[in-house]
This record gives structure tokens, C-alpha cells and sequence, in this order.
């Protein structure tokens, strides 16, 4: 079981990527994928803030790394990708799924936190999850 509890209460900052001075969503994705041994790439794609991630993991046009889980109980670690309708149909947030029905991710205002993957607050804007396969090595 990896641990990920020292990331609680880790502020969230734009770009961030520092576990200690603060993460953005993906920068957490990275660290805990990290503990998991899994490299993840930064994105260095030229699209607009709101298309970056949705970019990075839907729209992979060459040597794709992700693939969507078909799972009802998506393995451990996936990512758990999140839209809030603006732009519409767009990835704009992402977790990792954690297993036992709880994703870790961080928000603006509270920074590094867990929740329940089937709350009404996460239920209705968890578009997908997605898993790390490497791509072509």
C-alpha cells in the first residue's frame, strides 16, 4: 500500500509541482503515480489552461499512455478525470483513485484532500478513469 497521508493539507498551487510548497491537480497525480514507481510526463502541450489535461489524456494523438478503465471498480492507481462543464466536455480537473471508493485530489481552498468517489459532489462531474499504460517504450 503506498502512502500519501504527508500529502494531506498540502496547498494547492497553479503549476505546482513541489509536494512540500504546493501542487496543482495534475502535479498531485504525478507525485502519487511517482510513489507508485510511474513516471508520469509534464505536459508541455501549447493549448489553453481549460485543454491541457483533456489534452494530455483523451486526445493522445501519438503513443498513447492512457487508457480508459472499463471497470466498475477502476484498478489502483487510475486517474480520475473530472469536468465541470466549462469548457463543456472538457477535462479540467483530475484525482487518483486510491480503491475503496476514494480518490485523493486537491482543491483550490483546501488543498490536498480524499474524498468518496460516489458523493453528490464528485459523482456527477467524474467523466472517466484512466490508466497508465506507458505507451511505446
Amino acid at each position: 500500500m503506498i502512502n500519501y497521508t504527508d500529502l494531506i493539507g498540502t496547498p494547492f498551487v497553479n503549476e505546482g509541482r513541489d509536494s512540500k510548497k504546493g501542487l496543482d491537480c495534475y502535479g498531485l497525480v504525478k507525485e502519487v503515480y511517482n510513489r507508485y514507481g510511474i513516471e508520469l510526463p509534464e505536459y508541455t502541450l501549447n493549448y489553453d489552461e481549460f485543454e491541457k489535461i483533456d489534452a494530455l489524456i483523451r486526445n493522445q494523438k501519438t503513443n498513447p499512455i492512457w487508457k480508459k478503465a472499463d471497470d466498475t471498480e477502476p484498478p489502483v492507481p487510475s486517474i480520475v478525470c473530472m469536468s465541470f462543464g466549462v469548457p463543456k466536455g472538457i477535462i479540467n480537473h483530475t484525482g487518483v483513485y486510491i480503491g475503496d471508493g476514494k480518490m485523493i485530489h486537491t482543491r483550490a481552498k483546501i488543498g490536498v484532500c480524499v474524498d468518496r468517489v460516489d458523493s453528490p459532489a464528485w459523482r456527477r462531474v467524474i467523466d472517466s478513469y484512466y490508466t497508465y499504460t506507458g505507451g511505446d517504450k
